[in-house]
């Protein structure tokens, strides 16, 4: 290391005072030798209950040898992760959002405690993306993101499948449409092995915004998670963390308002999750940037809509990378003008020199070029409206619906409306209305995954809308307008909806309404009786007193 550089970890380890340290370090097998050179934390977010990250200790070991072969010395430690779609439509999908914080905290709590130099974080599922980048934002030392990668796609009856396709496919058993075998059968084959989703739903859409803005190297998230070449990426991510901390580099220094632009242009451009909202409002936040809900729709105005990922398109996360990856991404928004290109990034090139070396695969399908996009503009806009003062967000991508209108069917937990669409209740024409499932409602703001993959499976995708105060997952399509602010318990104008009100999308004005005048809107919610908290203790409790809106990044303070 540089002499004139400091490291953190001296305070820790130096000195005949910090004896007591030393010694426990070693009953667990560290050397002198090892104590002297900068210690590296590498936060992994390993677990055993799902795909997405259970081939982390295997990339955690070639993150350590890199750290080993370029001069500093691993500590690997462990934190939680809490699966969106094994969870999804049950009382455990409150925890997902709420994990987001924990990972954050806990990363955090870590590195500060034993005063790591550097950081590597090895993510997978949805929430420990992002939260591993606000905890890194937080710590502001050398440090980057590693993501697992894609799962590859499944097989099903001679076509590629992901996790989508069996969500759907309960909609259409409920109606008839398709047998146990059938059912049976695409269960047994959807997920190959490990990897994250395999669709442009929300663990590939923060895979790719952290490259783009610039906390993860360009390209190398991309890789698929069972690829021989994710190995490498391991090895090359514990190297190149060492050459942040010679640079000293750190995250106030990478995530800037031009980089976070960018990243919000990569989600627009290639249809991602609208959970990217939440995600990148609350790394700005942890960075002190100001960035508000209505600069997503500023951004995705201007950046069209190039890739051709499910849940609208055709393709995968790994059909995307063997097009040419997020490099062929950044390359598309750098000739467009969209690209802020001197952001620096973790890898010690600018966005713009990474993008300037893309390679596309001759004949791809999967990105189209600027001269012929999907749609002229991205995949997300925020509506407003009396039923939204703060805003909402609906992913276009995917379908061409500009304007819906049609009579409420009022639910209190999403509960309830999976089984009104399982019992065949909902109709065309109707408009779903989902409260108290908002982030401090809820608590934890559910994804709908479940009630909307229903209502696509029942043939229903293109004849029924719907709106909520909780979430809707990456593999999400159709009209469905999320995070609607302010949620029903704060007393926000989605919780004086009845049953046959008539609701208006209008995407094009970007409004979302209810056919009620204000007046009437403040009168019924001076009756309105919320139902009774479901915690009041605990971190489920907790979370509820403390999180902030959606429109706010639904973040703790």
């Amino acid at each position: 290391m540089p002499k004139e550089l400091k490291l953190k970890s001296h305070d820790l380890l130096v000195g005949p005072g910090r004896a007591p340290a030393r010694a426990m370090l070693k009953a667990v097998g560290f050397t002198d030798e090892d104590l002297s050179k900068p210690i590296v934390g590498v936060a992994n977010t390993w677990i055993e209950v799902m795909p997405c990250n259970f081939h982390l200790r295997r990339l955690s070991e070639r993150v350590k040898a890199g750290i080993r072969a370029a001069g500093g010395t691993p500590i690997e430690y462990n934190t939680i992760a809490v699966s969106d779609g094994i969870s999804m439509g049950t009382e455990g999908m409150k925890a997902s959002l709420i994990s987001r914080e924990v990972i954050a905290d806990s990363i955090e709590l870590v590195a500060r405690g034993h005063l790591f130099d550097a950081v590597v974080a090895l993510s997978g599922c949805d929430k420990t993306i992002p939260g591993t980048v606000m905890a890194l934002a937080r710590l502001n030392v050398p440090s980057l993101m590693l993501y697992g990668g894609s799962i590859m796609p499944g097989h099903f009856q001679g076509h590629d499948v992901t996790i989508q396709d069996v969500f759907e496919a309960v909609g259409k058993h409920a109606s008839g449409k398709m047998t146990n075998a059938e059912l049976k059968d695409l269960e047994d084959h959807a997920c190959p092995g490990p990897g994250a989703c395999g669709g442009q739903f929300t663990a590939n859409t923060m895979a790719i915004a952290f490259e783009f803005l610039g906390m993860s190297a360009m390209g190398r998230n991309g890789v698929p998670a069972m690829d021989e070449h994710k190995d490498d990426v391991a090895f090359e991510s514990g190297k190149m963390v060492m050459e942040l901390l010679k640079k000293d580099l750190r995250p106030k220094q990478i995530i800037t308002r031009k980089s976070l632009e960018n990243a919000i242009a990569a989600v627009a451009t290639t249809g991602g999750s609208t959970n990217a909202v939440l995600h990148l409002l609350a790394v700005a936040r942890e960075i002190g940037v100001k960035l508000t809900i209505d600069d997503f729709d500023k951004l995705n105005r201007k950046v069209p809509l190039l890739a051709d990922l499910k849940p609208g398109g055709r393709f995968t996360a790994a059909d995307l990378f063997a097009a040419g990856g997020t490099t062929l991404v950044a390359k598309r928004l750098l000739d467009a003008g969209i690209l802020h290109p001197n952001q620096p990034t973790v890898s010690g090139r600018t966005i713009g020199e990474e993008a300037a070396g893309a390679k596309e695969t001759s004949g791809q399908q999967v990105l189209r070029p600027l001269s012929n996009p999907i749609k002229p503009t991205g995949g997300l806009v925020i509506l407003k409206g009396n039923l939204a003062p703060e805003g909402c967000v609906v992913k276009v991508a995917g379908h061409s619906i500009m304007k819906f209108q049609g009579p409420a069917k009022v639910f209190e937990r999403e509960e309830d409306a999976f089984a009104s669409v399982k019992a065949g209740k909902i109709k065309a024409g109707d408009v779903v209305v989902i409260r108290y499932e908002g982030p401090s409602g809820g608590p934890g703001m559910r994804e709908m995954l479940g009630v909307t993959a229903a209502i696509v499976g029942a043939g229903l995708g293109d004849s029924v809308a719907l709106l909520t105060d909780g979430r809707f997952s990456g593999a999400t399509h159709g009209l469905m307008a999320g995070h609607v602010a302010p949620e029903a318990i704060k007393g926000g104008p989605i919780g004086a909806v009845k049953n046959g009100d008539t609701i208006t999308f209008d995407i094009a004005k970007r409004r979302l309404d209810v056919a009620l005048t204000d007046k009437e809107i403040k009168a019924r919610l001076k009756k309105v009786k919320h139902p009774k908290p479901r915690y009041t203790t605990g971190v489920m409790g907790k979370y509820s007193r403390h999180v902030s809106s959606a429109s706010e990044g639904a973040v703790t303070s």
